[in-house]
């Protein structure tokens, strides 16, 4: 498939890269941990079938400022603004990790923008019986994010590895300005009380885990379907870990076209 599309859109005053590619119905996906400095492979089979669109959150790579957010509020103003930069009414939303707190709000808030939602490993909730790993405290060295983000660590290495134009202190700095984005909206615990108002949510939602996920426990998924008062689908893809769109980008793409699909013909 041929280089996604590029332009900007404004974000509480500030530049927001988005990658675009296909034609169709739109369906948008927030990247999750550390962002995606470059479209990722499942992207492309998904947009075989629809207009997929790749806006940046704040602090991602893609879009730099992000400290002007002071409050979980600002984040998820700051979200919903992304969505109506891209200036569609209705989206299909799809969303991994850290951004997938953020998605559920605003599925839950502005539930006339959001068509269908899938979820990825979301967090957002906080259960001292069974917490969720802690990214901001993992051992330094260059090994450690790769390992818990995936169930092979390669995959993240090949997304990450550095193009031969780009500057290598920025390129080094856009992980760290990542992880600092989602720690202000997410630290120390991630409980950001969205499971309180997940009950707005009415449209179709499809939740994906990989089996090997290090980060999310399979009971916050369960607790994820148990609140949201529309149709849910809890999928489980075997040889996954954290990032499911990395480490299985296919079978992603299938499940997720064939939820799509399902629910349009509805």
């Amino acid at each position: 498939m041929s280089e996604p599309r590029r332009f900007e859109i404004r974000v509480r005053g500030n530049p927001s890269r988005v990658l675009e590619a296909g034609g169709g119905n739109p369906v948008v996906f927030l990247a999750g941990l550390g962002g995606l400095p470059v479209w990722p492979p499942f992207l492309d089979t998904l947009a075989q079938q629809h207009r997929v669109l790749m806006p940046s959150l704040p602090g991602f790579p893609g879009a730099i400022e992000f400290r002007h957010l002071d409050s979980y509020l600002d984040w998820v103003v700051a979200t919903l603004e992304l969505l109506e930069g891209l200036d569609i009414e209705t989206v299909d939303l799809i969303a991994s990790s850290v951004a997938g707190a953020l998605a559920a709000e605003v599925a839950a808030l502005a539930p006339q923008r959001i068509r269908r939602l899938v979820l990825i490993a979301p967090f957002g909730h906080f259960d001292a019986t069974d917490p969720s790993a802690d990214i901001w405290a993992q051992p330094p060295g260059p090994d450690s994010i790769p390992a818990l983000a995936c169930a092979n660590p390669e995959r993240w290495k090949s997304i990450w590895e550095k193009p031969e134009d780009e500057d290598p202190v920025e390129w080094g700095i856009l992980l760290t300005r990542a992880m600092e984005a989602a720690a202000r909206f997410l630290f120390p615990l991630g409980d950001t009380g969205v499971v309180k108002r997940l009950g707005r949510i009415r449209q179709p939602v499809l939740l994906v885990r990989g089996a090997q996920d290090r980060v999310i426990p399979a009971s916050h998924q369960a607790v994820f379907a148990d609140a949201v008062s529309g149709p849910t689908t809890i999928t489980t893809l075997e040889h996954a870990g954290h990032l499911v769109e990395l480490d299985q980008p296919d079978q992603l793409a299938r499940e997720i076209t064939a939820f799509l699909l399902d629910q349009q013909s509805h």
